[in-house]
């Protein structure tokens, strides 16, 4: 495992959402503000606000991957259409190794913006058995794309 990874899941575990942790990981390498990374990345965590969207983990991805290859104020069109290529090719591989990219799918039907999903979630120790794979891959792929 990657020292990329194991940042990753050293924020994951210290109760840091998907996106956050995987963003986080990347920070020095983009010499972004670690602090202001986690911040942008809040809202992200379980599928966008707990809504069971898009993965965490992918959203932080396609974070630096925007970091790396983004359009910036140049109006770089080139660097949009490659940060596009490059956002498609994380999603594709990512649903090829999980099965979805969308939370909820990911979680098996898992309601997180419910009492009961949240109570579901730690029961059946989701954030272990599919949350933390999907972090350890994202990273791991992201590191080959950038």
């Amino acid at each position: 495992m990657g020292a990329k990874t194991e940042m990753a899941l050293s924020k994951f575990r210290e109760g840091y959402n998907c996106a956050q942790s995987v963003l986080y990981a990347f920070c020095r390498d983009f010499e972004i503000d670690q602090d202001v990374a986690l911040r942008i990345a809040t809202g992200f965590g379980g599928g966008m606000g707990r809504r069971g969207e898009v993965c965490g983990a992918v959203s932080g991805g396609i974070m630096v991957l925007g970091l790396r290859y983004g359009m910036g104020e140049k109006n770089d069109k080139e660097a949009k259409e490659l940060t596009y290529r490059k956002t498609r090719e994380l999603v594709e591989r990512f649903v090829r190794r999980h099965g979805a990219v969308d939370c909820r799918s990911l979680l098996g039907g898992c309601d997180l913006t419910t009492r009961m999903g949240q109570v579901r979630f730690k029961r059946e120790d989701l954030l272990s058995r599919v949350c933390k794979p999907c972090v350890q891959s994202v990273v791991e792929m992201v590191e080959e794309m950038v």
